[in-house]
């Protein structure tokens, strides 16, 4: 399952009354659940002061810039794969510049130290070395995008 379909689901458990839903397929198991109210608090005089919406509770290997506020996505999974993460917030590219080959593919074999993209935070253009030893078997963000600190990038099949 993509992380389109992903967000059309949380559109749909949205715009009904349902509470929460779980799907689990291929080895990946996906719990939605609906997020309460939002809490009012009010100032002295009775006039709304602001509004507070908790947070939604922290997901893996869903990207949190990518979910819609109303809703809480959590993902297990059962397989036995390392995940490279974000060392900080900023852009995230799969070459180390327009024209030039993409870093890694899908198959292809990491070792550490091993450059595996670029991140830009604050014009700056930092290559992301891995830190293990595998196989990309997944790329969990799609290039150009923003990465928050401790995000998925990856899925490196160590074996």
């Amino acid at each position: 399952m993509d992380i389109k379909q992903i967000q059309e689901l949380v559109k749909l458990i949205n715009k009904t009354n349902i509470g929460e839903i779980t799907i689990e397929e291929e080895g990946v198991k996906i719990t939605i659940k609906q997020k309460k109210d939002p809490v009012q608090h009010f100032v002295s005089g009775g006039q709304p002061a602001q509004t507070y919406s908790p947070p939604p509770s922290p997901t893996q290997n869903i990207p949190a810039t990518t979910l819609p506020p109303a809703a809480a996505v959590e993902i297990l999974k059962t397989d036995n794969y390392i995940t490279v993460k974000s060392p900080m917030i900023g852009t995230f590219y799969r070459q180390s510049g327009p024209g030039k080959p993409i870093l890694i593919n899908i198959g292809d074999e990491i070792i550490p130290g091993k450059v595996v993209c670029i991140i830009e935070a604050m014009k700056l253009f930092n290559e992301i070395e891995s830190e293990v030893k595998g196989k990309i078997v997944k790329v969990l963000v799609e290039d150009a995008s923003p990465v928050e600190y401790d995000q998925p990038l990856f899925l490196v099949d160590p074996s």
